[in-house]
Parts: C-alpha cells; structure tokens; sequence
C-alpha cells in the first residue's frame, strides 16, 4: 500500500517532469509486479498489478490469454521441438539462428492458457478473452525486490520524460522557434529551447555570423528524433523556410494566405530572392510585402537576418515573365526561350550587363533556382553569350566569403607578413651597408700605408739634405 507522502510524490514527479500521471502509475504498476515476480512469482506466472492511486491499494494478477485447447498432434510437436531446441543449445547454437517451424503452433505458458483450463478457473471463458486470475501478496517486499522497483521506476520515468519531450518538440518539426545560444561544442552551436538543447550543425550555420553566448535568435526545426539520450533536435539558420516562416510571422496577408509565397531562392548571409502571387486584383503583393516606406522588409526580417539582402519579385505563369521579373533590378532587351531544354537566352544591353549577372554571378544564379530554368546572358551589343556554367566556374574561382573571424585572421596575417616584410628590408639593407663598408676597408690601409711610405721618404730626404749640406759646408 502507498502511503500519502507517495501519492503527493507522484503527483510532484508529473507535475514536475510535465508527465502524465497514468504514465507514472504504469510505471509504479510495473516496479510492483517487477518486485512480486522476485519474491513470489513462479515460472509461468504473467504477473499485473492494478493500483489505486487514490487509496494507494494495489492488486496483483496472473494475466493470460485464453487460447483454443491443443491436439495431440501439436502437443506431440511441441515436445519434439522442445527437444530438437534443447540439442542445438547444447551444441551452442543461439536462439535467433535455430530454425523455425512455422507449421507448428506456438503456444506460450506464461502469457497464455488453454480453453479448458481457463473454463476450470472461469466456467463462462472462451477463446481470446483475457483471464486475470488474482494473486496473494505474503508480506512486504525484500530489499532486493525493492531495489529491483526502484530501478523500474527511475528507468520507466525517464523513458517516459523522454517520450513526452520528444512528442512536444517532434510537433514543432518544421516551425519557427526563438531559442539562447547556450555554448559551443567543437563547430556545434547548442541552442537552449525551453529548456531543451537543440544542435545547430556547420552546414546550417550562417556564414559570417557570430553566435554570442546568451544571444537569442530565431531558427528553424529541420527535424526531430528519439535517441537514447532524448530528443535530438537538429535546426537551421541557412534553410530557405526559415525565410518563408518569418514572411509569415511579420506579413499578415501571407500568414491569411491572401499572398502566396511561389519559391524561394537563398544564398543564406548574403541574398534572397522571394516570388509572391496573389488572386485578390486589388492587392499588390510586393508592395504589402515591403510595407510603407519598406518598414516590413527591413526593419524586421532583414534584421533577423543580420542583413542579408531580400529581394521580392511578382510571379508570373508565363515563364518569360517570370525569368524578367525575377532577374530584376536588372532591365532585358529580350528573352529567347527553348521549352524542350527549359533553356532562357536573356539578352541585355551593356549597360544593364554587370546588373544582371550580379556579384559574382549572385543575380543569375538565384534567378535560375527560383524559376527552375536554365538562364544564359547575352549582351546585346557585342553578342557575347555568357552560360550558367561559366558563372559557375566565376564563383568557385572568385573570392570566397569569409567568416568575420577568418576576417579576423587575414588581418593579423597581413600585418604579420607586413612587419616581417619590414625587417627583410632592414636585414637586406644591413646587408648592403656591411658589403659597401667591407668594400670600403681595404682603401684605408693602403691609403695609411701610401701616407706612411711618404712619411719615410720625406724622412729620408731630410736626412739626405743634412748629410749633403754638411758635406756642402765641410768642402768650402
């Protein structure tokens, strides 16, 4: 019997953990017959307990199914297979790969009762009812079989908090939620949802953005599993529906569904090309998109956005339209159309050239995701046909963005490479100097030893001026 302090537990644990409270009481019911089974059950016991959560009382029952009685063929059967079984796991065979006789009927004793042995206990049993048949409990449960429940109990409550999170964040799949950055684990970014931790991975991360601990930011639910640790939630920055949700968020004709988003192309971190239709004549679509003095458009979603570019287009059924309105700001002189290859020659004037194609080939590119055709450019003036092949190549040979601390990086780099730069030039100028003053070294010796020869010499010659004068003196 549970006592009153068990009951107001129980009723904590749901009120808590946000569990049902029919799914505790399953779980107490299973840690009791759990404990029942090791301290009294038998061997072809099917033990069940009922408990009253209101009075706290328990009853425990052998469950079974009421079968049709077996032949003495399939008894005959039953043994032999018992027996052929018996051999095999002598011989080390596994269960799983011992042949199956699908030809005999299987009968299970412990969950399972024949017809006439049911009609003994019950007289108005038949086949396919269930026979609970209710069971003594001797005394209190032993410390192993206590031990035994709780250990059911904690197991069973966290698969059930564990179903129940995964059942709340698997509706969302698909939604737009607001979560915290929480931390950073490896190129993981987990974010904090209602107390839930979901994971933002490195390909739906935003190149150039930065996630600051604490931060709260907008993401979208991409998808929700059940693991044994819980709920995995795997959400995005970079998904194109990240864009659609928050069109729907701030715009409430789209969210009325008087405007219907048509497609979205998206080069996450840097532009957006959005088409937008409606039935209503009287409604402009890119005007209610963009709102008064554009307050929709950039005061809130290019915000969230970290200021990633939107352009919203009108879509057209007629593709010529569509491929037109869709490469705008740009102005075309003529669209040639190939519908077996789904293939658009645009041309432009030269002026209009660098526009249409964009940075990078950017224009071009998301205009062809958008309407699903195959845009080349010509200019108009010189012919010149530029395909979506070699945009293509134009991009992965052009510069790549970079992340501000990648930014970050290239700057230290550069001053780095400027400073050793600086001392090369110090090193090679050091250098010339050392060279041109070994050059000069040499002229100084010779130019004191030349000094002191005409030193001497002038020595000699004034001794030779004394000697010749007195010579002089001494003959007159």
């Amino acid at each position: 019997m549970l006592t009153e302090e068990a009951r107001r537990a129980i009723k904590q644990i749901c009120a808590e953990k946000n569990i049902p409270e029919e799914s505790v009481i399953e779980t107490i019911e299973s840690a009791l017959a759990a404990a029942y089974r090791k301290d009294y059950g038998e061997k072809n016991q099917n033990i069940k307990v009922e408990l009253d959560i209101n009075t706290g009382k328990f009853k425990v029952f052998d469950e079974k199914e009421v079968v049709e009685d077996l032949t003495e063929e399939e008894l005959n059967a039953i043994e032999e297979l018992k027996k052929e079984r018996e051999e095999l796991r002598e011989q080390g065979v596994k269960p799983e790969d011992m042949p199956q006789h699908e030809e005999i009927r299987r009968f299970n004793p412990k969950t399972q009762i024949e017809l006439k042995d049911a009609k003994e206990i019950k007289k108005t049993a038949k086949v396919d009812d269930i026979l609970k048949t209710k069971l003594d409990v001797p005394g209190d449960f032993g410390r192993m079989a206590a031990q035994t429940a709780k250990q059911v109990i904690i197991q069973r409550l966290r698969e059930a908090e564990r179903n129940v999170l995964y059942q709340q964040f698997k509706d969302k799949e698909g939604h737009l939620l607001t979560g915290m950055v929480q931390k950073r684990e490896g190129r993981n970014i987990m974010i904090d949802i209602d107390h839930v931790t979901a994971v933002l991975p490195p390909e739906h991360q935003v190149r150039g953005e930065r996630y600051r601990i604490n931060d709260r930011i907008k993401i979208y639910v991409v998808s929700v599993t059940l693991t044994t640790k819980g709920p995995e939630i795997i959400v995005s920055r970079t998904d194109e529906n990240l864009v659609k949700k928050l069109f729907r968020l701030e715009i409430p004709e789209i969210a009325s569904d008087i405007i219907v988003i048509k497609g979205i192309a998206r080069e996450p971190g840097s532009r957006s090309k959005v088409a937008v239709h409606t039935d209503s004549e009287s409604i402009d679509p890119i005007g209610s998109c963009v709102g008064q003095k554009g307050a929709r458009i950039p005061q809130t979603i290019i915000n969230e956005l970290n200021g990633e570019k939107i352009d919203i287009i009108k879509f057209e059924e007629q593709p010529a339209k569509y491929i037109g309105n869709a490469l705008l700001p740009a102005k075309i002189s003529s669209i040639e159309m190939d519908e077996k290859e789904k293939t658009a020659i645009v041309t432009v004037p030269e002026d209009q050239l660098s526009l249409t194609i964009g940075r990078e080939g950017q224009n071009v590119r998301l205009a062809t995701k958008l309407t699903g055709w195959k845009i080349n450019i010509r200019e108009e003036e010189s012919g010149k046909e530029i395909s979506a092949e070699e945009l293509k190549e134009d991009k992965e040979e052009g510069k790549k963005e970079v992340k501000p601390e990648d930014e970050d990086k290239e700057e230290k780099n550069e001053i780095k490479e400027k400073k050793e730069d600086k001392k090369e030039k110090k090193k090679a100028k050091a250098k010339k100097d050392d060279k041109k003053k070994e050059e000069k070294k040499p002229a100084k010796p010779e130019r004191e030893k030349k000094e002191k020869k005409e030193k001497v010499s002038l020595e000699d010659l004034d001794k030779k001026l004394d000697e010749i004068l007195k010579d002089d003196i001494g003959g007159v």
